[in-house]
């Protein structure tokens, strides 16, 4: 029998064409490589996208959700509702003003927060809840505004994952008091580093647009410092990738979604797989990962490492990570409905330029793990009668 010849299918790989690399070069032979021209052309076609009067551009993500805690007047003895499914910023932009993130299980179909159990977790500390869009796919925006209109709570759209992804044909970003997107290599579009804050708050825009460049008053001179800020700019250089990639959204979106319809036809009739929810009606999905649920992940994900194919387990629960069990108290069993999902799900090589004989490797990697491990479950059943 011939041997099968090992591939290498990464995890994730920047979409990076002609147009973007001519991009940054042109910034490069100008003058202006920080705080020039192309930040605020990115950051007015970026509130033109999503379609919010204001977006200031930031060096991550991470530094998008602090700004935010921060501008809303966040602070010690505070409390944030959010999700323990999630990239661990989600919850640290809290930990960061001395507020406590408090943790809303999930729901086990979307894996976004589940509204029904918010309610019994607020208190009079609470001040806001900072609401994840996990893998591109839309929370339910309306009956969260229900709950935080009722208790007078601010809301934190954290659709880091999710850009271009629509809640009942409104794009997610716009429903709360202020929303944030990164740009890190593997999301739909990149800047290499860097991330944005979107709001329609002329207060909230203008205390960001302070904070990410060392607390300087906006409106007077260069080195009047009116508050304690931070260094969180992102360069001229990222921002005209930004543009660059921005221009062509649509069109990245559109690749992204032919390469999840693609591995979703090809995985749907493997029994005992479950693929990821696609978009419904009211709920448009952008695809930042491909994330199935598979039995036995743990040995799932080494055998098709061994086959070359690069996956990861999206996401390990933040309250079970060593700080938020060390400083937090929290345990196993906490919450219930995540700590279950995030051992099965398994997130597949899966990038805007992905061609189908890479995609067809991957999926026949997955098919032949997942018999071979069935295979071997059923030898245990028969030794244990």
């Amino acid at each position: 029998m011939r041997k099968m010849k090992i591939r290498k299918i990464p995890l994730s790989s920047p979409f990076i064409e002609k147009d973007d690399i001519k991009a940054v070069t042109s910034v490069l032979k100008t003058r202006w490589l920080s705080l020039g021209p192309k930040l605020r052309e990115f950051e007015e076609l970026f509130a033109k996208f999503i379609g919010t009067r204001y977006a200031v551009a930031v060096n991550s993500g991470t530094s998008a959700l602090h700004l935010c805690v921060k501008a809303l007047g966040i602070g010690k003895g505070d409390e944030v509702i959010v999700a323990p499914f999630s990239f661990v910023a989600s919850a640290n932009c809290a930990l960061f003003e001395g507020a406590k993130p408090v943790f809303v299980d999930i729901e086990s179909k979307t894996f976004n927060i589940d509204p029904e159990k918010i309610e019994e977790k607020i208190t009079k500390k609470t001040k806001a809840i900072v609401v994840v869009d996990v893998f591109g796919r839309p929370a339910h925006k309306e009956a969260i505004k229900k709950i935080a209109k009722k208790h007078k709570l601010k809301i934190i759209e954290d659709s880091a994952e999710a850009l271009g992804a629509e809640y009942k044909g409104r794009k997610v970003g716009t429903f709360g008091d202020c929303g944030i997107f990164a740009f890190y290599p593997n999301k739909q579009m990149t800047t290499g580093e860097g991330g944005i804050i979107v709001t329609n708050d002329k207060k909230i825009y203008e205390l960001c647009l302070s904070y990410r460049n060392q607390g300087r008053n906006i409106k007077s001179r260069w080195l009047d410092h009116e508050r304690v800020g931070y260094n969180y700019r992102i360069s001229d250089i990222q921002c005209a990738l930004g543009v660059s990639q921005l221009k062509k959204i649509k069109r990245i979106l559109k690749k992204r979604e032919n390469v999840a319809k693609e591995y979703t036809k090809r995985l749907k009739k493997v029994k005992g797989i479950r693929t990821p929810f696609s978009s419904t009606k009211d709920l448009k999905v952008s695809w930042f990962v491909y994330v199935i649920q598979v039995p036995e992940r743990d040995e799932f994900l080494i055998k098709l490492k061994k086959k070359g194919v690069q996956c990861s387990n999206y996401f390990p629960p933040i309250h079970l990570t060593k700080h938020y069990k060390k400083e937090h108290g929290h345990k196993k069993g906490d919450f219930p409905v995540c700590e279950k999902i995030s051992k099965t799900t398994l997130a597949l090589p899966f990038y805007t330029h992905m061609n189908k004989k890479d995609m067809a490797y991957v999926c026949e990697q997955v098919n032949d793990v997942h018999k071979e491990l069935l295979k071997k479950k059923s030898k245990i059943k028969k030794k244990k009668k």
